[in-house]
């Protein structure tokens, strides 16, 4: 759905985005994972041609971009950098403004599908209000209507939750995954760990502008080779394994044996409380940490996520 080559873009000395090979296919939830000021939203802007690649290509929906965009673009719904509208007009105005003058508008059937665009995002019973009177969150819903009007292919999205309260994120997050279900792939650009590790099946990190994992979200946080342990009697344990603990504390020991049955079989044979035996996976912040330069920190968390 979505291949680059060695896409880059400088603005004069400073490399905003260097030698970028995304591989975004058919049916992803794609997450594009990096800090603010990591390159995300100016290679969104090249992907739908709204700027100019310095150097590499650019394959959307099959086709070379930006010189097949009168094709590719009506197939594509954006939400890029926030929604773009007239603050005097109503939302419905908008959305039919937006329709009227974008590529592949069908005036026969503009009314209805504006209200099941308003209907998905939540905005089913918006009245006549001015957008200049609308929260940041409403704006925000209104710009995935805007980008749901044509039952997209492919669903170009850069901070979608921005401005929304924890209810919102969630239904926002149940959308997107019934819109894949029902054959749109989505392609997600965000700094918030907990969105990409709750919606997507493929992520993509950037640090520096610099594309530094890209893998499917299972591979990413696939087994350590290490078991987790949780028992109440962490010192027991340790005595009894005493070479193969790696790590412990509070109530958690990480142990790295050959055989899980046998290990699970002498813990209990001694006495010791096991109360959880499983591999242990690495989270995504975990992963993302090992592999970029400015770590986590400037990665934030959605609202309601520790």
């Amino acid at each position: 759905m979505v291949r680059t080559h060695g896409l880059t873009k400088r603005f004069g000395h400073v490399t905003a985005v260097d030698s970028v090979d995304l591989d975004v296919r058919e049916a992803d939830v794609y997450g594009f994972l990096g800090a603010n000021g990591s390159g995300k939203t100016t290679t969104v802007r090249m992907l739908l041609g709204l700027v100019l690649a310095t150097s590499g290509q650019i394959e959307v929906l099959g086709s070379s971009m930006p010189a097949a965009g009168r094709e590719v673009l009506p197939q594509v719904g954006a939400l890029v950098e926030g929604p773009a509208a007239y603050p005097h007009l109503s939302g419905r105005a908008n959305l039919a403004l937006i329709d009227a003058t974008g590529p592949g508008g069908d005036r026969r059937s503009r009314r209805r599908r504006i209200g099941e665009a308003l209907d998905r995002v939540g905005l089913a019973s918006i009245d006549d209000r001015a957008v200049r009177a609308y929260s940041l969150g409403m704006r925000q819903r209104l710009g995935l209507a805007a980008a749901l009007l044509r039952r997209p292919r492919l669903l170009v999205l850069d901070e979608p939750t921005n401005g929304l309260d924890p209810q919102g994120i969630n239904e926002i997050r149940t959308l997107l995954l019934e819109l894949n279900r029902e054959g749109t792939t989505v392609f997600l650009s965000s700094h918030l760990l907990g969105e990409i590790e709750q919606m997507c099946t493929r992520v993509g990190v950037l640090d520096g502008g610099r594309l530094v994992l890209q893998d499917q979200l299972s591979a990413l946080r696939g087994p350590t080779g290490r078991t987790e342990v949780h028992t109440p009697d962490v010192d027991l344990a340790r005595s009894l394994l005493d070479g193969t603990v790696e790590e412990h504390g509070d109530g958690r020991l990480l142990v790295r044996v050959p055989d899980v049955a046998e290990l699970n079989a002498r813990l209990v044979a001694q006495g010791v409380r096991v109360t959880l035996l499983a591999p242990e996976h690495r989270s995504l912040e975990e992963v993302v940490l090992e592999a970029t330069t400015s770590g986590t920190d400037r990665f934030g968390r959605e609202a309601g996520t520790p």
